[in-house]
């Protein structure tokens, strides 16, 4: 079996190929990235590029990639949260969108047997009532959430005889060898160890279903050999646990419950936070049922205070470090790395 994860240096990526490469120990696993992080090494004691066969660079929004002979392509390469949505909107749909739909159609091309795509439940924006099911209304509300559900939308189109499985991930957290520090369970950890404060930006209330990446990449291994008679050709699932849907406020609690002294300061005056949604994962739970996520609350606030602890981590103004990816995508600009399009440029 051949596996070629495109987007495989960030943070989900770096994780996703260890875990396939523990699981599945004799496939043929690639990868293929434009290394805008492949140097935010956070903690680890290799490179983990080591686990794969073959390590491929380039820009997917230009580059033919050879898909011939591969069963399996994921597609994680993407603008990856809101803040950078927001300021990279073009480049966004470029690469979320219209890019991985190119992909999917070189990949039916090349005879790919399952096209797997990293989507989000951010495509249900505002959702109040009960949690929300893949049937229900979408209300995408960020350029992020739009990019994923306008892929979702034409992925659904894409050749019959390739099996499609759009994950609509849970927000991601817990520890990986290229960390973020821009996602809510990330930031808090990291806030309550180098600051001794949690500041929760909303007034706690909204909702969010969480996801650990080591729960993440064991759902891609579910996706990268599921069956059309498992779901559909096409397939756009929710991903995560049920019992994994949080308000903010209790994720702010329960960190500050594993750092002692940590305290938790919520803005009671907050306007309304635009991403609040509950999500029922009834539908992954029927068909992966040994692919269920395992990582607890508890284990993924300890796995990062490990890891930060590892990394000597102290930086209580991280907010402006390579931890958080807007910040490494205008270093690399203002170095005059990147263009606006996020192209890199020539080395001279």
């Amino acid at each position: 079996m051949r596996i070629l994860i495109i987007g495989n240096m960030g943070y989900v990526g770096t994780e996703v190929a260890k875990s396939l490469r523990a699981r599945r120990p004799d496939v043929t696993l690639d990868g293929f990235d434009n290394a805008y992080f492949a140097h935010c090494l956070t903690g680890c004691g290799f490179l983990p590029e080591r686990c794969l066969d073959q390590q491929f660079y380039g820009d997917v929004r230009g580059t033919s990639i050879d898909l011939t002979g591969y069963d399996s392509v994921v597609q994680l390469a993407a603008i990856s949260n809101d803040p950078m949505s927001s300021r990279f909107q073009a480049v966004t749909l470029d690469i979320n969108r219209d890019t991985t739909i190119a992909l999917a159609k070189a990949s039916a091309a090349a005879g790919v047997r399952n096209f797997v795509f990293a989507s989000s439940c951010s495509v249900y924006g505002i959702s109040d009532g009960p949690a929300r099911k893949e049937s229900d209304a979408l209300n995408p509300i960020t350029t992020y959430a739009k990019s994923k559900i306008g892929a979702e939308q034409e992925l659904a189109t894409i050749d019959p005889n390739m099996v499609v499985t759009c994950l609509r991930f849970a927000t991601a957290c817990g520890m990986s060898d290229r960390l973020r520090l821009d996602l809510v369970l990330n930031d808090f950890v990291a806030c309550a160890l180098s600051r001794q404060k949690i500041s929760v930006l909303s007034d706690g209330t909204p909702w969010r279903p969480l996801i650990d990446v080591a729960d993440m990449a064991r759902a891609i291994d579910w996706a990268i050999v599921r069956s059309a008679e498992a779901g559909g050709r096409f397939l756009a699932i929710n991903v995560g646990s049920d019992d994994h849907n949080y308000q903010v406020k209790e994720l702010a609690n329960a960190v500050a419950s594993k750092v002692p002294g940590a305290d938790v300061l919520i803005n009671t005056s907050a306007p309304v936070d635009s991403r609040s949604y509950k999500v029922d994962f009834g539908l992954f739970r029927s068909l992966a049922p040994h692919h269920q996520p395992v990582v607890k609350l508890d284990e993924s606030i300890e796995n990062l205070i490990s890891g930060l602890k590892r990394m000597s981590f102290k930086d209580g103004e991280f907010f402006s470090s390579n931890l958080i990816r807007l910040k490494v995508l205008e270093g690399h600009m203002q170095a005059g790395r990147l263009n606006e399009r996020l192209e890199w440029r020539k080395c001279s």
